[in-house]
């Protein structure tokens, strides 16, 4: 897959922009605010996150007019594998000594590629 030549990639990530300002909103409340460990605050932003990513990426990015309950489904189910990673990555990071945002930013480089090609072949297939 050639993610460089794809308009939909390049659609996908103007609405990961959005989902992770919501996902690193909650992440940074959580720590900071709430006093909520960095990893815990990560899975909190992730569900915020995956619903801004839904709905933009349902219409926008891959234009779907199917029945939008399967398609949450699918994509809470990628949403879920792609929070998960992110707070095992920020869970270790922090471990090792990284703060908790740099941490965070390799979670979310790490599951851009992964979400996009689940979504892409899965999600919202069809």
């Amino acid at each position: 897959m050639e993610f460089k030549r794809s308009p939909a990639f390049g659609r996908y990530l103007a609405v990961g922009a959005a989902a992770t300002a919501a996902h690193w909103g909650v992440l940074v409340l959580a720590v900071q605010a709430a006093g909520i460990a960095a990893w815990l605050g990560s899975g909190l932003g992730a569900v915020v996150g995956a619903q801004v990513a839904f709905f933009g990426n349902r219409r926008f990015t891959f234009d779907h007019a199917g029945a939008w309950g399967p398609a949450w489904w699918r994509f809470m189910g990628t949403a879920l594998a792609g929070g998960l990673l992110g707070m095992v990555i920020v869970g270790a990071g922090v471990a090792l000594g990284l703060h908790y945002l740099l941490a965070q930013a390799l979670a979310t480089g790490t599951s851009v590629v992964l979400t996009f090609a689940v979504n892409r072949h899965w999600t919202f297939a069809g």
